[in-house]
């Protein structure tokens, strides 16, 4: 009898937890897109543990930098733009939009491309007819399908990302080497290592993600307000709540992004595989998962494939989406997924024009893989304006009031944005000295 009691509490517990998940999970799962596998993956070929100490150290930046988002949303009732746009200047709110509209736009093209690129390596099928189905399919799914089944989706697509933990676990590991990479910190003052530090800061901590998350918490919000026929309330138990789905989105990710690294270490630049240039090359850093099954490398294609499909068919919406909530909420146009096509016309529009911008970006020659590494450090160097101002909001008794950001989420802001600006700083400069 204890024992039933015992297991009917366990997932009760566990129940919970699942209808807590929500826009920081799902956030989490999409900082983890193509553009981060393929970032993740070419840190660990080019300098195999060399940057795995910034998986772990970025962590608890990365939780405060979206709780702080997620914060502003649900304390609010408002998305960043908007608060931006009561809170400061015009040019800087058309900077802010800018940035995010820009860094979205290229972010999802290469999404698209690497969609494409890792389909061919089951269905040899033209690039470009490739591209124009998933966009196709990724549009459909935003304009028509519900909110609450989007949402669902959504979720679901998150668990693509579980091929790499399988793969770390059933290999053989220099697991003394690992923890030792993990926690003390190795830097090169060169370029090539600059430039894909930048990029693993800008895919972990991006400004999509900013906006996403905030707009989000806001759509939450209004539904649950719906539900239980009241008016836009906030309670310290929702903020625990969104700290709860944050840190779990977050360390979902992070733990991801950390294995990504140590297969591709171990698999690839073991073997000699220092740059990754096509899909397949990335590909076989998931063969140890089933090397022992007939047409291992087949099968390391299937799998990586349908992580690189799945992930970017939950990124891309989440792109397209940030960019569409940036820009309605700075023009006050009626913005939500939870609403129909017809009552937010602007805001679908917006969704539909980055998406296929993006999508025209993979007929003018860009290299897939290539593109997906250069999203990323663009992202690292859009990030760090935005950085500071949300800093700023998230700690204003004016806007925020008894529940602004304490102390210690100031404090690592403040060291995520100098972070951020000197790992942009130093690129740069290793450019132009």
């Amino acid at each position: 009898m204890n024992r039933g009691q015992s297991a009917k509490k366990r997932k009760t517990k566990i129940r919970r937890l699942l209808e807590i998940l929500g826009p920081g999970f799902v956030t989490g799962a999409a900082d983890d897109d193509p553009s981060g596998i393929a970032t993740y993956s070419q840190t660990g070929a080019q300098f195999g543990y060399g940057q795995l100490w910034t998986a772990l150290y970025m962590l608890p930046f990365m939780i405060a930098v979206q709780e702080s988002c997620a914060r502003i949303g649900l304390v609010t009732g408002k998305g960043i733009s908007a608060v931006i746009k009561e809170h400061y200047s015009r040019t800087v709110l058309l900077l802010v939009v800018g940035l995010v509209v820009v860094a979205n736009t290229i972010n999802i093209g290469a999404d698209i491309g690497a969609m494409a690129a890792a389909m061919r390596l089951l269905l040899p099928l033209p690039f470009i007819i490739l591209t124009l189905l998933f966009t196709t399919i990724i549009l459909i799914l935003e304009l028509f399908a519900s909110y609450k089944l989007y949402s669902k989706i959504l979720k679901w697509l998150s668990l693509a990302l579980i091929a790499y933990p399988f793969t770390l676990l059933i290999i053989n590991q220099p697991w003394t080497i690992i923890f030792k990479a993990t926690i003390i910190p190795h830097f090169e003052f060169s370029f090539t290592f600059l430039f894909i530090i930048t990029g693993v800061l800008g895919t972990t901590i991006s400004p999509y993600m900013f906006f996403w998350e905030a707009s989000q918490e806001v759509e939450e919000q209004k539904q649950r307000d719906r539900v239980l026929k009241r008016g836009r309330q906030v309670s310290w138990a929702q903020i625990r709540r969104m700290r709860i789905d944050n840190t779990v989105g977050m360390l979902f990710s992070e733990f991801t992004a950390w294995s990504i690294i140590i297969v591709s270490a171990t698999v690839l630049h073991s073997s000699g595989v220092k740059d990754i240039k096509t899909a397949a090359d990335a590909a076989k850093a998931i063969e140890p998962l089933v090397h022992t099954f007939p047409h291992a490398g087949l099968l390391a294609k299937l799998i990586f494939a349908f992580g690189i499909i799945g992930l970017g068919l939950l990124a891309i919406p989440v792109l397209s989406g940030s960019a569409a909530y940036a820009v309605c909420e700075a023009f006050e146009w009626k913005s939500g997924l939870n609403l129909k096509l017809k009552r937010a016309p602007a805001f679908y529009a917006i969704i539909c024009a980055a998406t296929i911008i993006g999508l025209v970006m993979n007929f003018i020659g860009v290299d897939p893989v290539k593109a997906l590494i250069y999203a990323a450090v663009l992202n690292g160097v859009a990030a760090v304006p935005l950085l500071f101002l949300i800093f700023n909001i998230a700690r204003q008794d004016t806007i925020m009031k008894e529940y602004k950001n304490g102390w210690c989420s100031n404090i690592l802001l403040l060291v995520t944005f100098f972070a951020m600006s000197a790992a942009s700083i130093a690129m740069f400069y290793t450019v132009f000295k």
